[in-house]
């Protein structure tokens, strides 16, 4: 069974689905849409593609699945369309900016039954992957902490700032899922401090730039996330497991693992410094876990739940940090 997908934004995170779909066994790219007609023009061009419209997509035969890469205030609408339209969907974080907005999009997807993943691509990373095996796996005993760093290179442009939906929405969404993702149970209450350190315009659109944050389960684990917009030593993406009887640790990559040493000491290759090339395996492995799961009908994950369940943790952090205190996550759920 091959799985023919339609490409909703042809942008910068659109050609990495493409690259990844072409790579996929089992997966063909049938349509490409978006409002710039060169950009679909060039993605459909490399992978014998159609330009369609996005209605046409809707009511093809010849579609199984829709990638959605959009702007995210078109993510909510696009799930509902496609979710009636009997295709699966993938789709880039966030669902939507607004919980409610989240909630009434899934009622949609547990109505119709649609096949729906969203796309932390980190869950997929081979490091990050292994790392969990070792967990599951017992070789740390009972997971007690983790720590999670993750640091830009440098901040995107203030006209991004203010339409991404802020730095716990947009950035921190990620560490909130991979949290979930390693400690074994949910996290219920999220202390956050942050501030704008990096750039002045980021604190005066509203957002923030830096950020510590600590997260609860019911039991007491706990979670601690560094996030800044500014490490001007490459992409900064480690995580540390701690359990009752070990630890286990991803460090940060590199183009190359090597190391040179000479009279003046020991010295390694910069880190990767843009998130599509650190991650560019993850995000192949992401969408090949997606066509698997259509071809065997196994299990999606993550999924629309899990969607709402990192947004739930980004509400809590803004009122952590607008209120300066501990925030439950049933307060914003």
């Amino acid at each position: 069974m091959t799985v023919r997908f339609a490409l909703l934004g042809a942008g910068r995170i659109g050609k990495v689905h493409g690259a990844a779909l072409a790579a996929t066994e089992g997966a063909r790219l049938v349509a490409v849409a978006d409002p710039v007609s060169e950009a679909a023009e060039a993605i459909a061009e490399r992978y014998r593609a159609e330009v369609r419209t996005i209605d046409a997509i809707e009511a093809a035969g010849d579609v199984d699945a829709v990638i959605i890469a959009t702007p995210t205030d078109t993510h909510a609408e696009l799930i509902e369309r496609f979710a009636r339209a009997g295709k699966a969907i993938f789709c880039e974080k966030p669902i939507d900016l607004s919980v409610a907005r989240v909630r009434a999009c899934l009622a949609v997807v547990e109505e119709t039954g649609a096949r729906l993943m969203i796309g932390f691509n980190r869950r997929f990373d081979p490091s990050f992957v292994a790392l969990k095996a070792q967990i599951d796996a017992g070789r740390i005993g009972r997971v007690e902490m983790a720590t999670i760093t993750s640091r830009d290179p440098s901040p995107p442009p203030v006209a991004y700032i203010r339409s991404s939906g802020g730095l716990f929405r947009d950035m921190t969404i990620h560490d909130f899922d991979m949290a979930r993702h390693l400690m074994g149970e949910e996290i219920v209450a999220v202390t956050a401090r942050a501030a704008a350190l990096v750039d002045p315009a980021i604190g005066e659109a509203g957002d923030y730039d830096s950020a510590s944050l600590v997260l609860e389960t019911a039991s007491g684990r706990q979670a601690i996330v560094s996030n800044s917009r500014r490490s001007t030593y490459g992409y900064d993406q480690r995580i540390e497991v701690l359990g009752s009887s070990g630890l286990v640790a991803a460090e940060n990559q590199r183009p190359v693992a090597i190391e040179l040493a000479d009279a003046s000491g020991f010295t390694r290759p910069p880190l990767y410094d843009f998130f599509m090339t650190r991650y560019t395996q993850a995000y192949a492995n992401e969408i090949a876990a997606f066509v698997a799961a259509l071809r065997d009908g196994g299990p999606i994950r993550p999924g629309g739940g899990d969607g709402l369940a990192a947004l739930l943790l980004a509400e809590a952090a803004l009122v952590s940090v607008r209120e300066a205190r501990t925030v439950k996550v049933s307060e914003v759920g």
